[in-house]
């Protein structure tokens, strides 16, 4: 109905997923990226505790206490501003991805306890059966069938571990994801929480307006 109204307005419209940078990059999504990623840590920190409905883990380096293990899908602009916050907190981060560039990008920026690993069936069972919490970053192309995580890999993780997804895709790279809302945003499948929020930086809409107000100034100032 949107694009619809855009056509008959007949006005010159540019889509935000086809401006591109010099490296191939998409600079006006990649504000919502890095917000979708930082929101789904703190989605995790919220739904862990127990007075919500979680195992009552707090996701941070305590002392006396084994520090939990966080598992990030993906190494992108998403991938990037969990990881930051992950880490930030002390825990122990792994982020899995099948592009060494990326991965030596992402440790040139995080700190010592973020290790990078390829993305192989091997280090995906070590991180489902380590993880007190997986995020998931990567989109899944949706003409695929099959998954990164099927429902009997739940099986092989921790009680109550906890899932975020942020990439949100209905039985994408978790099969068991379904889209969520902010008035009901988890649900128990297999023992494990999900939380699958279809718009995360929604609920930071003041940062995200600014975040994309910024992005998008210098575009508007060169078509002007």
């Amino acid at each position: 109905a949107e694009t619809d109204a855009i056509l008959e307005s007949k006005v010159t419209a540019i889509a935000y997923e086809d401006i591109t940078d010099a490296n191939g990059g998409f600079p006006l999504l990649k504000p919502m990226s890095i917000l979708a990623g930082k929101g789904g840590f703190l989605a995790a920190l919220h739904h862990m505790q127990s007075v919500f409905g979680g195992n009552g883990t707090l996701l941070a380096n305590i002392c006396g206490m084994e520090t939990p293990v966080v598992t990030i899908i993906g190494a992108g602009n998403s991938g990037l501003g969990a990881a930051e916050l992950a880490a930030g907190f002390g825990n122990t981060v792994r982020i899995l991805d099948a592009n060494l560039a990326a991965m030596e990008a992402a440790k040139a920026k995080l700190p010592s306890n973020v290790t990078c690993m390829y993305s192989n069936r091997e280090n995906l069972v070590k991180c489902l059966k380590d993880s007190d919490l997986i995020i998931n970053c990567i989109l899944w192309p949706k003409h695929r069938k099959d998954h990164l995580i099927n429902r009997e890999d739940l099986k092989l993780m921790k009680k109550s571990a906890m899932i975020v997804d942020v990439a949100c895709d209905d039985e994408g790279a978790v099969e068991t994801c379904r889209s969520t809302t902010h008035d009901d945003p988890v649900y128990y499948e297999e023992g494990i929480l999900h939380y699958c929020v279809d718009n995360i930086p929604s609920a930071f809409a003041r940062t995200a307006s600014i975040m994309l107000c910024n992005a998008t100034l210098p575009f508007l100032l060169k078509i002007a």
